[in-house]
């Protein structure tokens, strides 16, 4: 019964035993070990809970067809690492499970046969379905439709549909065909720049590592791991398989954030500690790091059989989520189909019902086909998915430029619709590197260099050793130097020794680290550290929640000890116990988890020893903590005690054990008895010089910006202060103020909480969150686990929040929960527990030098700091911008100005004035050119300044594009296409619109006539001088564009404020694309062999000249509109101005 309940906990990841109590408890989650889970065990059970969050999933078989839910994947790994017992077993059952010899480890032989059996030890990436991807490339938007274009014109090019093979109809087919590959190409171009983006991500296994082969310890590739293999690791490696260790020095520990996100490192066992595989310290996994002393594992599991294997399995199993200009393109191109389908009906509805009836010679079934197909032709504006890849492709480098890598191209534009950016604290919002910033005893505060001073003054030398008759503040402040000298295992990289203090690398956690620069930063330590040795060690975890040290004088120097500490310490000349004689005992940690073992303090004024700790001094202490607290600073306390060895070997004797673990039991009963307060220090991370900026940016842009973090709550809301994530003084509101809302009027200086009667609907705008400007909010994890979907309602109003002591579940519930109120999210995270929540947000933001788990799962990669992002976001709404650019650009003559010519001559009878492959020219080629160099556009105004796109309403093509490219610049473009192909036409001929206008191919006898006095022959005019004038209207078309290319890169200014020479908003590019369409249209117009095989002429020089002025009247109209739109901001034109 008990372990059906265990299985039908609704896990995405695994969960901890550890983490459970502590939430269970609904206490502040104090440390986190393995943390690997995305959904809360302990729900809310108000009503109205969501299905999500609040109910349990019955247990269903794991099923094995194609068909299975992923889920029951889920499900799977959760039941795998509870069934594993190699924890469990002892050394001799793990060498018999795995046949693998203690001494002489595997032999290359079996090796070898067990790599060619079980494969490389390696993470697999997703294997892309390559025949899906030709399908979607070929198949996928436009193409669907162009094809049938293509199978038309090769059914019209022959019998029956054609008496004799009509060579240009085949021709139009392989150039639509033509087209269908370029727009494929640009496809797999965009999959091919992320594979080639992603192809240096899966880098988690270390290069090589040590092994027992044949007796032999030996370096291997870690690829070629096996299980079974005994690995040796030491200080600095990477672990490079699930391993269980079966040896380990005392001070072995492993850096798990990787994993768990959690700083403080975790020290290794050889024995079982938990019954729960992922919580037991005597198994390391795979990507984690040894940060202090050395071991021997065995491979119990390695590439996708680890822990790290079955995370990454799962993350990228995840089907990609649609960015928002993917949908945003789906979108248009559903408009257009739907319009082109329109069209099409409307054609076909009106040729079986008047025309074909009242004309039967006009237009018979191939022609209608044909004409169908140059609609369609004419429509579609076949360059957009084409010119979107290359402004989303120009985007993408100049973000690389400013050192952030994008994964996908889809992904630019996501950035500026951003409206809340969740942040990490450690390494993102501060610079992760700690330092002492403060110094106190109970009775004196004081900083690192006044206690560098007070040293000085009082050392005659640099090495001198202390001295009896030194103050009593020198003597106070080295034993305090002392406590972080020793109980400390971090030590200087010898590489670095010889560098300046502040440039060595540390080898250690990262308070060990600053612990050490402290103490070698106040005096020197040289003389001092070999004054002691030390004898006994209890590292730090996460059940004691402090480390212990115990000490004797040096041979060398045994009367150091005595001379700070007392005369009955112990020294290595004298190591026989004896009733007399201790150890000398440092013990540190945080205050609150040492203070129950204090009974006194050391003072820096009193000189007659160890003063009581009264209660007086001890809400001294709190006090001094929370003041450090409040200013960002995590509080340390060390203290100082006693080990007799004589009374341990006694009490020992008596117990009738002598065991480590029985030493290591009475070491903590009295090394904890009657501790003395050496003193506080206040370790501080600094936050980064520009993350201040950072925030002021995200914010003008209408981002708000949350920090999500593991810190206590009083730390976090510190720094929150200093960086300016809280805006105002005022003590924000916590958790209790969202239950009862009448506490948020007494004392906070806000108005009262709203619910959501009292929100007005006029501040609520569809896909835009609703906020309160200068609220702020402090909540921990526990309140998460608590919280109603109605208190989530309330959460997402507030402008500034810090998220503490949160777990990896409640930052991916974070994140859906504000996307369920219209948030688009942006997440930032490092480790491999973030990568549900970079998976889940909008965009998953990582930065480099994270786990190579969170790089796959996250969208962009930062390469320097985080002041890229507002960059990132400017880019993003730039990419957007210029994309509306792009279109607007596109569709007056790619579209509305190509579908008249069709429209004309089937309702009006004339000849076609643009011909099918004329249309395909401009589409893809003419204008092609000119929208590349839109690409490069700088933005027209500050970017920043803007509000977030809603995109729910605010999409890529809105009425007010459609409206301008349609009916004002298209209109303009199609009336004088059209103007000059019948002028041309009335020149030549003397035919004109007025002769040609219903009559469907049947010219009157006046007509005929006119064509008869020029010595003009009917299969001359339809054949020679209407394909010259479809290349008359072809120039026109080609050349207008210009006009409208110069004037849709400014959408509210006029050419003459931001023409494109003055170095502001300098594109010259502008005039080269000009030139290439220039040369194209030259190109098709006089090359014979396009001539006779596309039925197109030479253009006069006339025609070439006449549309340069339209080109000019189309900048001058549209500026007209612009200062109009600027002079009266709430007439009619500037509500419908794009």
């Amino acid at each position: 019964m008990a372990h059906d309940k265990e299985r039908r906990k609704s896990l995405a990841l695994v969960r901890t035993q550890t983490m459970e109590r502590a939430q269970g408890h609904a206490a502040p989650i104090q440390f986190r070990t393995l943390s690997i889970h995305v959904t809360d065990t302990h729900r809310s059970v108000k009503d109205g809970g969501m299905p999500a969050y609040g109910k349990e999933r019955e247990l269903k078989p794991t099923r094995f067809w194609k068909g299975k839910h992923k889920e029951d994947d889920l499900v799977a790994e959760t039941d795998f690492f509870s069934a594993v017992d190699f924890h469990k077993l002892p050394e001799s059952e793990i060498n018999l499970r795995f046949n693998s010899d203690p001494t002489t480890g595997l032999t290359q032989q079996e090796a070898g046969r067990r790599l060619k059996a079980n494969g490389l030890n390696t993470l697999d990436s997703p294997k892309p379905n390559y025949l899906k991807m030709i399908l979607g490339y070929t198949f996928g938007g436009f193409c669907s439709i162009l094809w049938l274009g293509v199978i038309t014109f090769l059914i019209c090019s022959q019998p029956p549909l054609s008496p004799t093979p009509n060579v240009t109809n085949l021709a139009l087919a392989f150039l639509v065909l033509f087209v269908i590959i370029l727009q494929a190409g640009f496809s797999a171009f965009q999959d091919f720049s992320t594979a080639k983006v992603m192809s240096s991500i899966l880098d988690m296994i270390p290069a090589e590592c040590h092994v027992i082969r044949d007796g032999q310890l030996v370096k291997i590739p870690a690829s070629s791991l096996v299980v079974g293999d005994r690995v040796h690791l030491s200080l600095g490696n990477k672990v490079p398989a699930d391993l269980r260790i079966i040896q380990a020095s005392n001070d072995t520990r492993f850096d798990r954030s990787v994993l768990t996100g959690e700083s403080e490192a975790i020290e290794a066992s050889t024995t079982a500690t938990d019954d729960n595989f992922l919580e037991s310290k005597n198994i390391t996994f795979m990507g984690t790091h040894v940060v202090q002393g050395s071991c021997v594992g065995v491979v119990i599991l390695k590439g996708n059989d680890t822990l790290m294997g079955r995370i990454n399995k799962l993350t990228s199993g995840r089907k990609p989520k649609k960015t928002i200009i993917q949908r945003e393109i789906t979108r248009f191109i559903q408009i257009i189909v739907a319009l082109t389908v329109s069209l099409i009906l409307i054609i076909t509805i009106a040729w079986a019902a008047w025309q074909h009836r009242v004309y039967p010679d006009f237009m018979n079934v191939a022609t209608l086909l044909v004409t169908l197909m140059g609609c369609i032709i004419a429509f579609i504006p076949e360059g957009v998915p084409v010119c979107i890849s290359l402004t989303l492709l120009m985007i993408a480098r100049r973000m690389r430029e400013n050192d952030i890598l994008p994964k996908a191209l889809s992904t630019v534009e996501t950035l500026g619709c951003v409206n809340v950016i969740c942040s990490d604290k450690t390494g993102t919002l501060t610079e992760n590197k700690m330092h002492i910033a403060n110094v106190a005893f109970l009775d004196y505060e004081s900083t690192p260099s006044d206690v560098a001073a007070n040293l000085a003054k009082s050392a005659q030398s640099p090495d001198q050793l202390p001295q009896p008759d030194d103050s009593h503040l020198s003597l106070s402040l080295r034993q305090l130097q002392l406590a972080t000298l020793l109980c400390n295992n971090a030590k200087f990289d010898p590489e670095t020794i010889q560098l300046p203090l502040a440039e060595r690398k540390v080898l250690g956690d990262a308070t060990d680290s600053a612990l050490l620069r402290f103490a070698h930063q106040v005096s020197n330590t040289s003389a001092l550290a070999s004054s002691f040795e030390r004898t006994f060690e209890i590292p730090f975890n996460s059940r004691n929640k402090w480390m212990m040290t115990a000490h004797q004088g040096s041979r060398t120097n045994p009367q150091v000890i005595k001379t700070l500490f007392g005369s009955n310490f112990m020294d290595a000349n004298n190591t026989a116990a004896n009733e007399k004689d201790d150890m000398l005992v440092f013990v540190k940690g945080a205050p609150d988890v040492l203070l129950p073992f204090c009974s006194s303090f050391l003072s820096a004024t009193a000189n007659n020893g160890p003063q009581p700790l009264t209660p007086e001094w001890a809400a001294e202490l709190t006090r001094i903590q929370q003041t450090w607290s409040r200013g960002g600073k995590r509080v340390l306390m060390l203290c100082k005690g006693r080990y007799s060895p004589y009374l341990a070997q006694h009490n020992l004797t008596m117990a009738g054990s002598s065991t480590s673990n029985a030493i290591q039991e009475e070491l903590t009963r009295q090394g904890l008895q009657e501790l003395c307060i050496l003193g506080l220090v206040g370790i501080m991370d600094p936050p980064r010089e520009e993350i201040k900026e950072t925030i002021r940016a995200c914010r003008g842009a209408g981002a708000r910006f949350f920090m999500v973090t593991g810190d206590f709550g009083l730390t976090a809301t510190a720094i929150a202060k200093q960086i300016g994530l809280f805006s105002t003084e005022r003590e924000p509101h916590t958790y209790e103020n969202i239950v009862d809302p009448n506490l948020s009027t007494s004392g906070h200086g806000y108005e009262k909480v709203h619910s959501d009667d009292d929100i007005s609907l006029q501040h609520i705008e569809v896909g835009r969150p609703y906020f309160r400007e200068g609220t702020s909010l402090v909540l921990t994890g526990s309140d998460l686990a608590k919280m109603s979907p109605g208190e989530w309602d309330l959460v997402c109003t507030y402008e500034e929040i810090v998220f503490a002591r949160t777990s990896p579940e409640q930052k991916l519930r974070i994140v859906t929960e504000f996307q369920r109120r219209d948030g688009v999210v942006a997440v930032t995270g490092d480790g491999v527990n973030d990568a549900p929540a970079l998976k889940a947000a909008d965009v998953g933001v990582a930065v480099v030098s994270g786990s190579d788990v969170a790089i796959e799962a996250a969208d962009l990669i930062l390469l320097g700091g985080f002041d890229a992002i507002p960059e990132a976001i400017r880019l993003g709404r730039l990419a957007f911008q210029n994309l509306q650019k792009v279109i607007g650009y596109l569709l007056p003559a790619g579209s509305w100005s190509e579908v008249w010519p069709v429209l004309i001559n089937v309702f009006l009878g004339t000849p076609l004035t643009l011909s099918s492959f004329l249309m395909v020219i401009v589409c893809c080629f003419t204008d092609a050119f000119p929208c590349t160099a839109l690409v490069m556009e700088q933005e027209e105004f500050d970017l920043l300044s803007l509000q977030p796109r809603n995109s729910k309403k605010e999409h890529l093509i809105t009425s007010k594009i459609y409206a301008q490219s349609y009916f004002f610049i298209g209109n303009v473009m199609t009336f004088f296409c059209n103007m000059f192909f019948f002028l041309y036409l009335k020149e030549s001929t003397g035919v004109g619109f007025s002769d040609l206008v219903f009559t469907f191919g049947n010219l009157t006898d006046k007509t005929k006539e006119k064509l008869d006095a020029r010595q003009i022959t009917l299969d001359e005019f339809n054949g020679n001088y209407v394909n010259t004038a479809q290349c008359v209207c072809f120039v026109t078309l080609v050349i207008l564009q210009w006009g409208n290319l110069l004037s849709v890169r400014n959408r509210r200014m006029s050419i003459l404020q931001a023409d494109p020479f003055r170095k502001q908003r300098r594109n010259l590019w502008l005039f080269l694309g000009i030139l290439a369409s220039f040369l194209v249209a030259v190109l098709v117009t006089e090359t014979p062999g396009i001539q006779q095989v596309m039925l197109t002429n030479s253009v006069p020089i006339k025609y070439w000249l006449l549309p340069l002025p339209c080109a000019l009247f189309v900048i001058v109209a549209d500026d007209v509109r612009k200062l109009v739109v600027r002079v009266f901001p709430r007439s009619i034109l500037a509500r419908i101005a794009w």
